[in-house]
């Protein structure tokens, strides 16, 4: 049967990833892949997790393997409660104001669903975090987008555009404002507190709320943290996203939305429509490790493990790209990923074509653009390579940009 004249408007949209289509050629063993996000398996508590599991279905099945609460195992709620206090020093909250999803990606998904239509508006960043981008556009929605500059976004340029939209009386089409805070994700940058406390004026000026995105805040490795835009707002006008699977393990598939009780509420509603419930198991596995072990003393090995791969590939970029006029990267104090910006004139997903030549492999910056526009930049991810591949890896990167700047006539020393 011909399914095609059967499709939604959503089932017509829907299009293979560009990274999905990149990254399936990295599979090959002498492929050296700066791509994905993926942690290190190194850094995973199997042993832990293993013992874990077993208990709790052999002692416990009637509720591991039972169907649960769409909003979220209690035990694992009240720990996260604990980490909220620990790591950010929030509190005044109680287990009404967590809710547990599949990863991060599914409470990206509720949100738009509950809040988007294609009358609607949302503030994104450019470049983007691509799930968010995927997540939302699934309303047809339309987006704002607001440059990324070495501190966060231009909050100047950002209120210049709200300021039209309450002039033409369009303002309540605008939803959200979406930010990742820390080490953000391509751009590896985190927003100063200046700049977090004006986005949150700018949002409390035009009614908007934030969803605040920290997958990666846990993973810091130099510098100091600084507190959330949710610690300075508050759940009346924050919302918070976090994940385990960066810090833990991303096969659990728990992602946290901290909010406003009647937020919880509402998003609740839509994941009863969409799964009815997470997996008690994994769930109830989480809260356990987190109950019998000091997650964030367990992270240090990990953290240690990372900043020495971000260092290992700063390095390589230093002594491959330094002396190519127009090159810059970002230097980030944590999380998972670096933005190498090539000079202008190139255009990094057509380079991948000779990069699948030399078997490496990164994502362009074009995926993370929310209008689709060509981009000289690219995400480099260090966390899964061991160090010695990051460095061949980035001496093969400096291969492919000599020879697509030759293709194309481009000067670049």
């Amino acid at each position: 049967m011909d399914y095609s004249n059967k499709y939604s408007k959503l089932g017509k949209s829907l299009e293979p990833s560009l990274i999905g289509q990149i990254l399936k050629y990295a599979g090959d063993p002498e492929a050296i892949s700066f791509g994905g996000g993926i942690p290190d398996a190194s850094t995973f508590p199997s042993e832990e997790l293993a013992e874990i599991s077993r208990e709790l279905i052999l002692e416990n099945a009637g509720y591991v393997l039972q169907y649960s609460s769409t909003v979220g195992d209690i035990k694992l709620r009240k720990q996260i409660l604990k980490l909220l206090y620990e790591f950010y020093g929030i509190e005044g909250l109680n287990e009404e104001n967590v809710m547990i999803t599949v990863g991060s990606q599914q409470a990206l998904d509720l949100i738009g669903k509950v809040f988007l239509d294609e009358e609607s508006y949302f503030v994104i960043d450019d470049p983007a975090y691509l799930g968010a981008l995927s997540a939302f556009n699934t309303r047809f929605s339309k987006f704002i987008t607001v440059p990324l500059l070495e501190d966060g976004i231009d909050t100047e340029y950002l209120e210049e555009k709200l300021r039209e939209f309450e002039k033409t009386g369009e303002i309540q089409r605008v939803k959200f404002i979406y930010v990742v805070s820390n080490f953000h994700n391509p751009a590896g940058i985190t927003f100063s507190l200046k700049k977090r406390k004006r986005i949150l004026e700018i949002a409390e000026k035009y009614d908007l709320f934030i969803v605040e995105d920290d997958p990666y805040g846990a993973l810091r490795y130099e510098g100091e943290s600084i507190e959330p835009i949710f610690k300075l707002g508050g759940p009346e006008r924050v919302i918070l996203l976090n994940t385990f699977s960066k810090i833990l393990c991303p096969g659990l598939r728990i992602g946290v939305i901290t909010a406003q009780k009647e937020f919880i509420e509402k998003v609740s509603l839509a994941k009863e429509n969409a799964v009815l419930c997470s997996s008690p198991l994994t769930q109830r596995l989480a809260a356990e490790y987190l109950e019998r072990y000091d997650l964030l003393e367990k992270l240090k090995p990990t953290i240690e493990l990372y900043r020495k791969k971000k260092d290992v590939m700063l390095k390589a970029l230093e002594d491959e790209f330094s002396n190519l006029e127009g090159v810059r990267w970002t230097k980030p104090e944590g999380g998972l990923f670096i933005w190498l910006t090539l000079p202008d004139g190139f255009d990094t997903l057509e380079m991948t074509e000779i990069a699948k030549e030399k078997k490496v492999f990164y994502v362009p910056g074009q995926a993370f653009r929310p209008t689709g526009e060509i981009s000289n930049s690219m995400r480099l991810s260090y966390c899964l390579p061991p160090e010695e591949k990051i460095v061949e890896g980035i001496k093969r990167l400096r291969e492919t940009v000599e020879i697509y700047a030759s293709k194309k006539s481009l000067t670049i020393a």
